[in-house]
């Protein structure tokens, strides 16, 4: 990544999503939250329709989130919430979702994930689960949707990463655990720098279309995110972070707060034309090197364009051989 002065904003930890688009208009404008029925991605929803937005979650059982639906709905203006099926897991419904987009998207907020499976698990594809819903189903979604994001002329993607990324980077030598013991924190880690990497990606590839992206950590956050750990590990996250550096339980956000960057990414105008960055508490973060024992910063390995460019090829290889 070229060196830049990073961007600053007005706004910090403590911002609620709703702040970042105080006075902001999105009236006319579609934009769609992957995993929108609960936590950030419910409350990133809930901003951009406030703001005017018409706004489509993609979950994988919509007749279960009608209530979520209707409490999403703004009480005034025009913003609304709409609800359509998708499971990032399974490529076929992933298909579905976008070829039955009609007309321009301005904007895709890359919410959805799991994180820290017990056991190794696979998709029909060979591809680690957690690499599959965190990455692969993004990618495809996202290239079903280009021409949608390409026809509104300045459309925006946020890309929902984590400080996991510090641990680890892309394993390209096996990065489905075909070799290597299965670890589950190493592997939600390569997936969130795959996160990172697809950012980088699209803005290296897309920006003649007009379409920015960047990646983003929307910090500690307790959530859905965090059905698949047990009781003593949640605990140990409470007081620690996926280093093992302890941390003041001050760090921890609201879901209101979690929800700001994704919507500062997406939408708010204090980053037209920013592409291929990487946020944190609602600032771009610097790159790191030495990512050992840091909770914050963009690791080197995740904004590498050799990287995204090689991850991007096998991606696109794997859904041109289904």
């Amino acid at each position: 990544m070229t060196p830049h002065a990073l961007l600053t904003t007005p706004f910090g930890p403590r911002t609620t999503a709703r702040d970042i688009l105080a006075g902001v208009k999105l009236d006319g404008q579609r934009f769609v939250v992957t995993g929108g029925a609960s936590g950030i991605g419910a409350e990133t929803a809930r901003a951009l329709a406030g703001a005017g937005a018409e706004v489509t979650i993609g979950v994988r059982d919509p007749a279960r989130v009608a209530d979520v639906v209707r409490d999403l709905q703004p009480s005034t203006g025009p913003g609304h919430v709409e609800v359509a099926a998708l499971d990032l897991a399974d490529l076929d419904s992933v298909r579905r979702f976008a070829d039955d987009w009609r007309g321009p998207l301005n904007g895709l907020v890359a919410n959805a994930g799991i994180m820290a499976l017990a056991d190794l698990q696979r998709t029909p594809e060979g591809w680690e689960r957690q690499l599959a819903v965190n990455y692969l189903g993004h990618f495809a979604l996202l290239l079903g949707l280009h021409d949608a994001l390409a026809a509104a002329g300045t459309a925006r993607v946020a890309i929902v990463s984590s400080t996991a990324h510090l641990r680890s980077p892309f394993v390209f030598d096996d990065p489905q655990f075909e070799q290597r013991p299965y670890d589950r924190w190493a592997a939600y880690a390569q997936s969130k720098t795959a996160d990172v990497l697809l950012a980088v990606g699209i803005s290296e590839r897309w920006a003649a279309d007009g379409i920015t992206a960047n990646a983003l950590m929307p910090g500690w956050i307790t959530t859905n995110l965090q059905r698949h750990l047990d009781d003593d590990t949640l605990r140990s996250m409470g007081a620690m972070d996926a280093d093992g550096n302890r941390i003041d339980q001050d760090h921890f956000k609201t879901v209101e707060q979690g929800a700001s960057t994704s919507v500062l990414v997406v939408a708010s105008p204090l980053l037209d034309g920013v592409t291929g960055r990487y946020f944190e508490d609602n600032q771009e973060a610097e790159v790191i090197v030495e990512t050992v024992g840091r909770t914050s910063g963009v690791a080197a390995h995740a904004v590498d364009t050799g990287a995204a460019s090689r991850l991007w090829d096998e991606a696109e290889a794997v859904l041109r051989g289904r």
